[in-house]
């Protein structure tokens, strides 16, 4: 019985710890790369670690959209790291929130899951990593914003700047976003537990090209030469995907096949089958026993 009370008094007492700390961060800084990964945002981890810590009372930003006071003073947040031990039969993971000075200040219980499914298997080991942030009901101390110098670190790279300094280049940046320039587009993210996705609104050149005449199917192949200029954004579904575009309305439906990146596809009034070829997704249907084919411009 003395055994289960010590037990229980020492995990009261880390608990009590961790939220101490945790406290003393304004921001969880959450990359939209992990090291572990090679592409952004892949198997939608970020935009899911990002919705869980808001979810939790947390006040989460992406590093590359870090709010004004958070770019002076980096020590106002935390960045919460995917640690990724997973083995050829189990996905695991842990998440390690570390400070300015790269030391890790709390690191979550180890998630697992046996799914084969990357995406299925990451979200569902994640889920149960950030387990450990349950029930500590955050609130920012203010503590680290009391600091005498501001410190500004990426990894090696540290400078100090004194709060006048640090206020002069703030009001020189407002002076400047007073003036009259162009407007840059930025990229707006939202993430829900149903739809996480990223909304890149910024103006891209038209990767569309005229499509190439293929032998005739049955009647005559025709290329719709209406070729669809804007974007269409991807959601996962339990099927597979379906596809917006940015008024946000339901465009088209995606559902997988056995093969990779070739999807069976259906609108409101087409029904075919939605591949990717040569760096293009096309939609190839039939109209009055005429085959067409449709550049889309896709982002997943």
């Amino acid at each position: 019985m003395k055994t289960v009370i010590t037990i229980l008094l020492t995990f009261i007492g880390y608990a009590t710890f961790a939220q101490a700390n945790l406290d003393d961060y304004k921001y969880i800084i959450v990359p939209k790369k992990f090291d572990a990964f090679k592409n952004m945002n892949e198997h939608q981890t970020s935009t899911l670690i990002k919705y869980l810590f808001s979810g939790k009372g947390f006040t989460t930003v992406y590093d590359d959209q870090l709010p004004e006071d958070l770019k002076f003073n980096r020590c106002l947040g935390v960045i919460a790291d995917l640690q990724d031990d997973s083995t050829m039969f189990s996905t695991k993971t842990i998440i390690n929130l570390i400070d300015c000075n790269d030391n890790i200040v709390y690191s979550s219980m180890q998630g697992i899951s046996k799914e084969k499914q990357y995406k299925v298997a990451y979200n569902e080991a994640i889920r149960e990593s950030m387990r450990s942030f349950n029930g500590m009901n955050y609130s920012y101390s203010g503590k680290n914003e009391k600091n005498e110098a501001i410190t500004v670190s990426y990894k090696n790279d540290v400078k100090k700047l004194d709060p006048s300094s640090a206020k002069k280049v703030i009001e020189a940046e407002k002076e400047m976003a007073d003036m009259p320039v162009k407007k840059e587009a930025t990229v707006v993210s939202e993430e829900t537990e149903k739809t996480q996705y990223y909304k890149d609104r910024t103006p891209v050149a038209s990767n569309i090209k005229k499509a190439e005449m293929d032998k005739p199917a049955l009647k005559s192949l025709e290329v719709n030469k209406s070729a669809i200029k804007d974007i269409w954004y991807a959601q996962a579904t339990e099927t597979g995907y379906q596809l917006v575009d940015s008024s946000p309305k339901v465009r088209m439906n995606l559902m997988n096949s056995s093969t990779e990146n070739v999807f069976m596809a259906k609108t409101d009034s087409k029904n075919g089958m939605v591949y990717q070829k040569d760096g293009t997704w096309v939609f190839e249907y039939y109209e009055n026993d005429t085959l067409v084919k449709e550049e889309l411009n896709i982002k997943f």
